[in-house]
């Protein structure tokens, strides 16, 4: 035994190294299962037990949305059929064949626990899953930058621990986003919940200045930010874990490298900073080998919780031209697709029309996940979706997550006239909302100015600098009626029915919430309320009025 080094010891299931934190068998990922109990679980149990569990219960969306992509590669080393993996590339030359092939393994209903320990404890050497592992490689981290990330005179020069968690503030303008913490007084963070912030960080991390790391003579300090900042993530959203996991294990990728062996971080060797990229293959890299950040945690004497962390630069290489398997891309004026940014104002139901029609749909390119899922499992997916609104550089603004009902079974290619259907309600219900806020802001425009014309043919020229705050309010209102609106009219029995109608009343009584009774009572706000009520009635058919 290597001095200084702890021996290994088998406790429970797998090998941990004493004094540890192994994500194998340390309970950190919280779950509900399907009896309704909450636990926490390691790598190992949640596998075995992705049949009993019906959802992650992770307090950070982005750190699910990051974790979710890490299970989906283990998931496709483990899941297999008459002794073939998912992540088999002969198999995945043959489009067909790799979906027979991940019918076969859906059919087992649950993942082999012998695969589950053989990938955990044989394929992937030994400490790769340890977070503080004193071998050098601890998980998903870079143990050089205890040596690199240094001041001048080449003392350590740690990033913090308030870096580390999404939501502190850090230096002296940082927002309190969920706790009081400073720099001058941080506060340790729980292991398992300091795995949960370093996914998040890796996946959604910030681009700009960081940490120092010196590698060469200079000490480079910039850094690009993470290949999911400010973005959304949508997954299909089975009953059971297993299901949803084996699922998210995403297609044979056309612009993957096929003669390039797959490797996930854990299972090779640390990358060279300073040299190319390695080719970007299917699935493990896809998923799990994109990161531009690297990142060091600090444990606390009894390996429980995090102190410090070091974050910087992982690589200054040009980021892969590769398309990610969970997120929708919309087509830019110039032609080309982005992927859709999250947004904390949007609800997840104005994008559903995006992942039921084809692509060849308004200028929309749905996730590749939700391409020929299984026909027998489409009457109860969901859609999981992930998302945190940033800006492109350092601002945190909101995270959050959302489940639609089963509406997979609609998607285009199966039900048409459903699909069609719910995109009519979508747009009605858009229309709607850039009417009342057109409205709202004429309203106010000739309540408030005595010079205005109040006669209907009169064109009214709004301030857009002094848009008032009728519309803002009328719009906070109409948005949860329209939802409401929206999943009562986006069922079979509603497709023959007119849906403009429920939209315009709810915009109408979002109009008169925001005016208010009493300002209804003056002369000039009455005229001003009328013009904009008309204004919305013109979305409907001239045979009808409101």
């Amino acid at each position: 035994m290597l001095a200084g080094v702890p021996s290994r010891a088998v406790v429970g299931e797998g090998l941990f190294v004493s004094g540890g934190f192994d994500l194998r068998d340390e309970p950190w990922i919280p779950v509900r299962l399907l009896t309704g109990g909450s636990v926490r679980l390691g790598f190992r149990g949640l596998f075995k037990r992705a049949h009993e569990i019906a959802d992650l219960e992770l307090a950070v969306p982005p750190a699910a949305a990051g974790l979710l992509r890490v299970l989906a590669a283990m998931a496709a080393r483990i899941a297999h059929a008459d002794d073939v993996r998912l992540d088999d590339v002969g198999v995945a030359q043959d489009i067909d064949d790799w979906h027979a092939l991940r019918r076969q393994a859906l059919k087992q209903g649950r993942f082999d626990p012998d695969a589950v320990d053989t990938y955990l404890d044989m394929v992937v050497p030994a400490g790769r899953f340890d977070l503080f592992d004193p071998l050098g490689r601890p998980f998903l981290q870079d143990p050089r930058l205890l040596a690199e990330c240094v001041d001048a005179k080449g003392a350590p020069n740690p990033s913090g621990v308030n870096k580390l968690v999404l939501g502190r503030p850090t230096g002296v303008n940082g927002a309190v986003l969920f706790g009081h913490f400073t720099d001058t007084a941080p506060v340790a963070v729980p292991a398992a919940e300091a795995a949960w912030h370093l996914l998040a960080q890796l996946y959604f991390g910030p681009s700009g200045q960081c940490t120092p790391r010196r590698i060469t003579a200079q000490r480079t300090g910039s850094g690009d930010a993470a290949p999911l900042r400010k973005s959304l993530s949508y997954f299909a959203w089975a009953p059971d874990l297993f299901t949803s996991l084996v699922l998210a294990v995403p297609g044979p990728q056309a612009d993957a490298d096929w003669e390039a062996a797959d490797a996930c971080p854990w299972e090779e060797e640390l990358p060279a900073p300073l040299e190319p990229l390695g080719a970007m293959t299917w699935p493990g890299r896809l998923l799990t080998g994109r990161f531009r950040h690297a990142v060091l945690l600090v444990p606390s004497v009894d390996r429980r919780s995090v102190t410090d962390a070091y974050i910087t630069w992982s690589t200054h290489e040009p980021a892969p031209a590769v398309r990610d398997p969970y997120q929708i891309l919309d087509r830019r004026k110039d032609g080309a697709f982005q992927p859709r940014e999250a947004d904390g104002s949007r609800a997840l139901w104005r994008d559903i029309d995006s992942l039921l029609l084809k692509d060849s749909q308004q200028g929309v390119q749905r996730p590749p996940c939700l391409e020929d899922l299984p026909k027998r499992l489409l009457p109860a997916l969901r859609v999981r979706a992930y998302g945190f609104d940033q800006d492109g550089q350092q601002k945190d603004s909101v995270w959050f997550q959302s489940t639609t009902p089963p509406v997979l079974q609609w998607q285009e290619e199966t039900d048409p006239q459903m699909a069609h259907h719910v995109s009519r309600c979508h747009r009605a219900a858009e229309d709607a909302a850039s009417r009342l806020d057109f409205a709202a802001k004429v309203a106010w425009r000739i309540a408030t100015n005595a010079n205005a014309d109040t006669s209907a043919q009169a064109k009214i020229r709004i301030d857009q600098r002094k848009p008032g705050p009728w519309a803002s309010a009328a719009l906070a209102r109409y948005w949860p009626a329209a939802e409401r609106e929206f999943w009562r009219l986006a069922t079979p029995e509603q497709v023959a029915s007119p849906v403009e109608r429920p939209f315009v009343e709810a915009a109408l009584a979002a109009l008169d919430e925001a005016i208010g009774p009493v300002n209804r009572a003056d002369l000039r706000v009455a005229r001003a309320r009328s013009r904009a009520r008309a204004i919305l009635s013109g979305l409907l058919p001239a045979s009808t009025t409101v």
